[in-house]
């Protein structure tokens, strides 16, 4: 019904100038020519839609063969669990590190949860050195998490977040978001997953964002069948962090979800040359 809902809203929006220049949009950024073939990790977004496809099938084991397809050492959940009750999981997460070498990081609300407020985060290799889980304020009960991850380099701040679908809470989150920022001052640091905007430039909440998180790009990926909304986002700071961000597109991907996954190249050079700006963290 939420994929209705949305469904419905595009069709209201058919005439309106933003939605006109998304569809002509691309689906590949980058920042120059051959700057992903020199990134250093794959880092992904997947809003799941609970493992339900457009063919209203529930199947986390398809879910778990598009986020294969990805080749991500970092993956970002949305709907990761059921959104009333005792919020159960629902991917097979054995599974996924058994066959796919992802682990989670451990941050559900409950032993039966794989996500806080829905959102996961699978990682390959590194270590998990902190993880903080986030409440945002808004209409709708949504969080974040911040994990700090021991990579090649150093440490990387991931926050991933499922935002609201009001204008107002997004805003008002979006500033939570930039408060945490804020905190870890020049870690490397990387916002990723469905934010749930597809207002483009200054009435858009993610205008708020300092200057120096990149790329501003929009690629859609909502709906994932012909997708004209840009409702899923990597970004990063510093601005030369995200070396190219695609939409991801397969055949089942255009089943698997009502979003499509998108993924980013991350060049972790930034990080070498910054050594100081690491901060410790005691391991979990």
């Amino acid at each position: 019904m939420k994929a209705l809902r949305r469904i419905g809203r595009i069709k209201k929006l058919a005439n309106s100038k933003h939605i006109a220049n998304l569809r002509d949009a691309k689906t590949v950024y980058e920042r120059h020519d051959g700057a992903g073939d020199r990134a250093d990790l794959v880092v992904a977004s997947y809003n799941i839609h609970k493992c339900v496809g457009t063919d209203g099938k529930f199947d986390p084991m398809r879910t778990a063969t598009v986020i294969d397809e990805l080749g991500a050492d970092i993956v970002a959940i949305q709907e990761a669990d059921r959104r009333f009750g005792t919020r159960d999981g629902l991917l097979d997460l054995l599974h996924i590190e058994e066959k796919l070498g992802l682990s989670a990081v451990p941050v559900g609300m409950s032993d039966a949860s794989h996500g806080w407020h829905g959102n996961a985060l699978l990682y390959r290799e590194g270590a998990v050195r902190d993880v903080q889980r986030l409440k945002l304020p808004g209409a709708e009960p949504r969080g974040a998490i911040v994990v700090d991850l021991e990579v090649k380099s150093g440490v990387l701040r991931v926050i991933a977040a499922h935002l609201g679908l009001l204008r107002h809470s997004r805003a008002r989150q979006i500033e939570a978001l930039i408060a945490e920022v804020s905190e870890c001052g020049t870690k490397p640091t990387l916002i990723l997953g469905d934010l749930n905007e597809w207002r483009l430039g200054r009435r858009s909440a993610l205008s708020r964002l300092p200057e120096t998180f990149a790329p501003s790009e929009a690629l859609p990926s909502f709906p994932s069948r012909y997708p004209v909304l840009a409702l899923d986002r990597i970004v990063g700071t510093p601005a030369d962090l995200v070396a190219r961000v695609e939409v991801h597109d397969s055949e089942l991907a255009r089943i698997a979800s009502d979003h499509r996954p998108i993924k980013a190249h991350i060049d972790l050079k930034p990080i070498k040359a910054n050594p100081k700006a690491q901060t410790a963290h005691h391991a979990l």
